[in-house]
């Protein structure tokens, strides 16, 4: 992953997909995935908490010692999840 905004990006895309299915084994291992990007490539320390309004994501996360944020458009980050609401028949859920 290039940049730690596309990063983070996809970490919530797939975060907010898997909370939402939590019975899904394939989210919650993308989920992970992500998580190692995270740590490894861009030494993401941890994820504080997140929140969100009725338009945006706001992740807070320690880097280097220092707690940031970023934040990301609610519409760009629930795309995913609402594709899937919209025809879950094409996205079964895979159990563990």
């Amino acid at each position: 992953m290039k940049s730690l905004q596309d990063a983070f990006f996809n970490w919530l895309s797939i975060k907010v997909v898997s909370d939402a299915r939590p019975d899904d084994k394939a989210a919650k291992e993308t989920v992970e995935h992500f998580e190692l990007v995270l740590k490894e490539d861009h030494k993401i320390e941890k994820v504080v908490r997140l929140e969100h309004n009725e338009e945006l994501y706001f992740i807070y996360y320690v880097l280097n010692g220092e707690e940031k944020s970023m934040r990301f458009p609610k519409e760009l980050i629930d795309f995913i999840l609402n594709a899937i609401e919209r025809e879950p028949h094409k996205y079964p859920i895979i159990e563990e």
